[in-house]
């Protein structure tokens, strides 16, 4: 009898399992559908430009700075900067364009590409 529970246990877990992986995989194909990003490209790029060095950002082993604010949950906010509508078009912008919306802002003019923004974009949304 003991037998037989532990089998319902474990068919019962290897299906939460396969469940909880093929709502990753949803959720992941819809961020690239909203986004028009990569978020595996994009978790390179954050790297890539040093956004590291000011910000801590989820899933990414370098991101642990404390002069920008950190980017966890960036997603479930209503602003960026305090002024701008989050929306992956507007975050893509930031990112690439940080100065053009909040000239007196500490983040730098990285020379990020459009599809790198994007990229980088789709990974911030992803993490939430």
């Amino acid at each position: 009898m003991w037998g037989r529970k532990r089998i319902e246990l474990m068919t019962t877990l290897a299906a939460i399992a396969l469940c909880l992986t093929a709502c990753q995989s949803r959720r992941s194909n819809s961020v690239v559908q909203f986004t028009g990003g990569n978020p595996q490209a994009g978790r390179e790029k954050i790297s890539y430009y040093g956004c590291p060095t000011c910000h801590e950002i989820s899933g990414v082993r370098t991101a642990t700075g404390r002069v920008g604010p950190s980017l966890n949950h960036i997603a479930d906010q209503t602003y960026l900067a305090g002024e701008l509508p989050n929306t992956p078009k507007n975050m893509a912008l930031w990112i690439q364009k940080p100065r053009d919306i909040e000239p007196h802002t500490a983040m730098p003019d990285m020379s990020v590409s459009d599809q790198d923004a994007r990229d980088i974009t789709a990974y911030l949304y992803s993490m939430n």
